[in-house]
């Protein structure tokens, strides 16, 4: 889903598991879709973990607790790790996350997130442990995060932290870019460099 981003601010979804892998963001069943539907990922994010074996509600996770809301995940370490399936992207994307907030993300998910349109942001251990302290003390606190300015603020507490991402990247998140439209953006730039330089 292609948004531009600037400034977020949003209460989040906390998942303070470690490793959570690509298979359990989107089981591997569902790469054999034939679709790239956002709502069909959307809705089997985590799909192991937010139905029970008969297809019932898992009411013990996150996700179907009404108490959690908000465009941010706020994930524990290593998250996206195990396959480069892109799939967990789209679901992450699909379900309606804006944000993944983790002290540690797998690079090619980090990557696939940032080609969907979801912003990773990288944060310390001991702030990511306040962020989780924080949303359990009070579900409905707020996260802003500013792109422009690389920064993620704990609204609870007043503390922010910076975070790096990579120039090119940022420049296309804040003006709705995927790396197609960059390129046709840029079409008469590339065909002068080529007279240039034949």
């Amino acid at each position: 889903m292609k948004q531009k981003f600037d400034i977020i601010t949003s209460t989040c979804v906390p998942l303070p598991l470690e490793n959570v892998d690509t298979d359990q963001i989107i089981p591997a069943r569902f790469l054999k879709a034939t679709t790239r539907e956002e709502k069909f990922f959307g809705d089997n994010l985590f799909r192991d973990w937010r139905y029970n074996a008969d297809g019932t509600l898992n009411k013990d996770f996150v996700l179907n607790n009404p108490e959690f809301s908000g465009c941010i995940l706020v994930a524990g370490k290593n998250f996206g790790s195990g396959s480069s399936r892109e799939h967990a992207a789209w679901a992450i994307a699909g379900y309606g996350f804006r944000v993944v907030i983790s002290s540690f993300f797998a690079d090619i998910h980090k990557n696939n997130e940032l080609n969907n349109f979801v912003l990773p942001v990288v944060v310390s251990e001991a702030f990511l442990a306040e962020l989780f302290d924080s949303i359990a003390k009070n579900p409905k606190m707020e996260v802003e995060v500013d792109l422009p300015n690389q920064t993620v603020t704990n609204k609870a507490t007043g503390s922010s932290e910076h975070f790096d991402i990579n120039g090119y990247k940022k420049h296309c998140l804040m003006q709705g870019l995927d790396d197609i439209d960059f390129l046709v953006q840029n079409k008469q730039k590339t065909e002068l460099w080529e007279q240039a330089n034949k």
